[in-house]
């Protein structure tokens, strides 16, 4: 055992006796990892024992395992990762600027189980054999996702998807040339005026950061709920009642899925309900809730605007068969307002590639879109398209023929 190993079991008996929570008490933690590699630094220079060399490295390296997430941790601590996953104990990869690299990190079978139940402690969530998948949000908002044997094939497939804040407002979004800044002005106005609006993209297209924006553009006197499969929304506001899903018991009992945070959204006195994403039954409850008055906005996986109007005429026919296109369908048209389409380029830059209206108008089970911007010539354009609910615009002050004039900034 070298040296490092050696003040590791040293620090872990210390932490066992003392009975310190690392999570809890990391300033007192720190403190014990600090003095217990000073004291094998000075016991090490009187011979028989490894020396550590570098002081400092080692206090780091104890830390990170007693305390972080180990080899894994050098991830979590560079900014620039923004996500990292396990295809097997030998194979790591990290994501930079939305480009995939392989790392020379080298686990063990034995580390990445224990480095998952180290990651779950906080979450109360777990993953076994009769709950092969599990999401769960780390401590510092990252979100975790594991699936395990006989699920995957052999090795434990182990994803974590960071929490970094790079923008928090629609200025940030254009700042980082993801939108322009008319378009943003009008999505702005939009949310301000109470539309309702779909954010539609791919795996890490940057939905969540976008419905994050959006929601930053909420009057502050308005009261938000908001229902996710993990808690991964930050909503910038002082009065948010944000709830997640829970996963089954042992006993397969007491699961609460996210229709059922839908329903029970509408009875908190909501002034705005945001979903994190629909993927399945809770579109039709989502649609209904629109379509009472109340303005809402949430996520969907889809290539484009069209095919996320589509999507959404779809989805709510999972709640039953007695649910059916004649009554989605406009439904649909009458309950979405706004598309925003945002794509992951080849370069690993987010941008938006088209936000479309819907009008409410529909032709025989096609609900119609009209353009509002596009991405022509590199970059996005006003098209010819207008939005919905003019008067809700007046209302809320917004002259919306300015807003959408052709060369308006």
């Amino acid at each position: 055992m070298d040296a490092v190993r050696t003040v590791e079991a040293e620090v872990r008996e210390l932490i066992r006796r003392s009975g310190l929570d690392p999570a809890r008490e990391p300033t007192a933690v720190q403190r014990l990892v600090r003095d217990a590699v000073a004291d094998y630094d000075q016991r090490s220079m009187h011979g028989g024992m490894p020396v550590l060399g570098d002081v400092a490295g080692a206090e780091k390296s104890v830390w990170d395992t007693v305390a972080g997430f180990g080899p894994l941790q050098q991830y979590f601590d560079d900014p620039t990762v923004e996500e990292l996953w396990i295809n097997e104990p030998t194979r790591v990869f990290i994501a930079r600027g939305g480009v995939a690299e392989l790392t020379t990190t080298l686990l063990t079978h034995d580390e990445v189980r224990d480095l998952v139940e180290r990651m779950l402690k906080s979450s109360g969530r777990r993953v076994d054999l009769s709950s092969p998948f599990v999401d769960a949000v780390l401590p510092d908002g990252s979100r975790l996702h594991v699936v395990i044997p006989d699920i995957t094939r052999e090795h434990w497939h182990v994803n974590v998807r960071k929490f970094i804040v790079k923008a928090d407002s629609l200025e940030d979004l254009v700042r980082l040339g993801t939108l322009t800044r008319q378009a943003a002005t009008f999505l702005e106005a939009a949310v301000a005026s109470g539309l309702n609006v779909l954010v539609a993209g791919g795996t890490q297209a940057g939905k969540t950061t976008m419905l994050n924006c959006l929601a930053a553009a909420i009057p502050a006197r308005e009261r938000v709920v908001t229902c996710e499969e993990v808690f991964e929304l930050k909503i910038p506001l002082r009065d948010v009642a944000s709830m997640q899903c829970r996963q089954p018991s042992l006993e397969g009992t007491g699961e609460v899925p996210l229709r059922r945070l839908v329903k029970e959204a509408l009875r908190m006195r909501p002034s705005r309900i945001i979903v994190g994403e629909v993927r399945q039954a809770e579109s039709l409850d989502l649609l209904i809730a629109l379509n009472s008055g109340l303005p809402g906005m949430c996520t969907i996986h889809a290539n484009s605007a069209r095919e996320a109007i589509t999507k959404m005429c779809t989805l709510p026919l999972l709640a039953g068969e007695n649910v059916g296109s004649r009554f989605v369908v406009p439904t649909v048209a009458g309950s979405i307002d706004i598309v925003v389409h945002e794509a992951l380029e080849r370069d690993g830059t987010r941008r938006v590639r088209e936000i479309a209206a819907v009008p409410g108008r529909v032709e025989g089970d096609v609900v119609e879109i009209a353009d509002l911007f596009v991405h022509r010539g590199g970059e996005l354009a006003r098209a010819d398209g207008y939005p919905p609910h003019r008067e809700r615009f007046e209302r809320a002050g917004y002259d919306l023929p300015a807003l959408l004039a052709q060369g308006a900034a």
